[in-house]
């Protein structure tokens, strides 16, 4: 077992699986807004602005086409509306720079009326950049006789630029030392198998912390199935269920579960959810199949501890060889963690685990992510449903074979095949799905 890894797992996991509020990509403009805001020193006459009192600032807004794709029809927060405007504006009103990914925590009703009252005065502007990142969003503040630029590019969170008054504050290098991206990135020299090992025997009170993200999804599971949320997916399969036009069992389990919680999710539910590799569907889809199939078989707390360690890594490893954002769908590549973590709690073993991960690649490699919206939802769903049909047919010494499409019979390299698709032909598509949606 190549244990020098482990501690470099332990950071990757700790790094990528984080609590985030709302949608990950316009809560970076959010982020960069609420920075902007700091940064020119008017953050308490943000803070205090209402319905009645006109925060006196305009914003320009620049961001990434994929960015605008995942940005232009999920829910904002608390908000009760979409789009990458109300997140600049409220971001800039009630923005909690230190807070990350839960930048707008803090929101009040008055908050909410501010940042509308902007957008109904034209005061903030969005448009795409003509940039080479595929995550990037630039805010520019104007008060007064002042500005200020932030810019978060690459990683949802990372301030790459500040800039006050035309004068640069901060520039951070966007290109690593290959010393330093080896220390970031464990997995140039890890294969699955490592992955298992490490989430088989890591010593279970170094991993225990993945529960939390059970914790954070389960309690977003369960406002979901409320039924006030999106396309009330999660709620329609119980409503069914009911009528008997369902019955229950460990795929209806899952799927209503997990689809509870991207419901709520991504209709701006004021919830954290537990993300992965910078998304929250992303870290619902390698959780909740996990935990709702780990309640389901009865499995010990050490099995549920592991299997979402397996699943949340597993997810992390496969997102490693991909764009951040691109045209396939990150539910996907999650659910084939969660894949991962479900044939663990069926008894198996490297093998099985292995097949069940082609399997999925074979199975759902074409969906396309045409921006974050209440329909993720059904994606998310529909993941997670492969990932429970993967691993039952594995167990059985069922799977998609090495003959057929761009599986191939060793799961690493089928891995990279999917990758190699994600990031080569499927930019194309991403071109074209943005363009399908601007010209609606």
């Amino acid at each position: 077992m190549k244990q020098h890894l482990w501690p470099l797992f332990l950071e990757a996991v700790k790094r990528d699986v984080v609590p985030a509020l709302g949608c990950t990509e316009p809560i970076s403009v959010a982020l960069a807004a609420a920075i902007a805001i700091d940064e020119l020193g008017i953050k308490n006459q943000a803070c205090n602005a209402t319905k009645d009192v006109k925060l006196d600032i305009k914003m320009d807004v620049a961001v990434s086409a994929n960015l605008m794709k995942n940005g232009m029809g999920v829910g904002i927060p608390g908000t009760g509306m979409v789009g990458l405007p109300i997140a600049a504006a409220i971001g800039a009103i009630a923005g909690e720079r230190s807070a990350g990914l839960e930048v707008l925590k803090k929101l009040t009703d008055n908050d909410v009326e501010a940042a509308k009252l902007m957008l109904a005065n034209d005061q903030v502007t969005v448009g795409v950049a003509d940039v080479a990142n595929v995550l990037y969003a630039k805010v520019t503040v104007y008060y007064q006789q002042q500005t200020a630029s932030v810019t978060i590019a690459d990683s949802h969170t990372q301030v790459i630029a500040i800039e006050k008054n035309g004068e640069q504050c901060l520039l951070t290098p966007q290109v690593e030392t290959v010393k330093d991206s080896c220390k970031a990135n464990p997995f140039t020299e890890a294969k699955l198998q490592d992955i298992y090992d490490f989430a088989m025997h890591a010593p279970q009170d170094d991993i225990r912390f993945i529960m939390q993200a059970k914790s954070l999804n389960d309690a977003l599971s369960i406002e979901g199935l409320s039924g006030n949320y999106g396309l009330k997916i999660g709620a329609t399969l119980v409503k069914n269920q009911a009528k008997g036009l369902l019955s229950g069992g460990l795929l209806t389990e899952v799927l209503t579960r997990t689809a509870g919680a991207s419901d709520a999710r991504m209709d701006g539910a004021m919830m954290p959810a537990m993300s992965n590799s910078g998304s929250g569907n992303q870290g619902i889809a390698a959780t909740m199949p996990v935990v709702a199939s780990a309640e389901f078989l009865k499995s010990s707390e050490e099995q549920t501890i592991r299997a979402l360690m397996l699943s949340h890594l597993t997810a992390i490893y496969i997102k490693s060889y991909q764009n951040k954002l691109s045209a396939l769908c990150g539910a996907t590549t999650a659910s084939m963690g969660a894949a991962a973590g479900i044939t663990y709690l069926l008894d198996g073993e490297i093998e099985q685990v292995s097949a069940a991960i082609c399997s999925m690649i074979g199975d759902v490699s074409g969906v396309i992510c045409d921006g974050a919206k209440t329909a993720c939802a059904m994606k998310v769903s529909s993941s997670a449903g492969a990932a429970v049909k993967s691993a039952l047919m594995a167990i059985d010494g069922i799977r998609v074979t090495g003959s057929e499409g761009i599986v191939a019979d060793d799961v690493d390299q089928t891995i990279r095949n999917l990758a190699t698709l994600a990031n080569g032909a499927m930019t194309q598509t991403d071109v074209q799905i943005l363009d399908i949606m601007l010209h609606k």
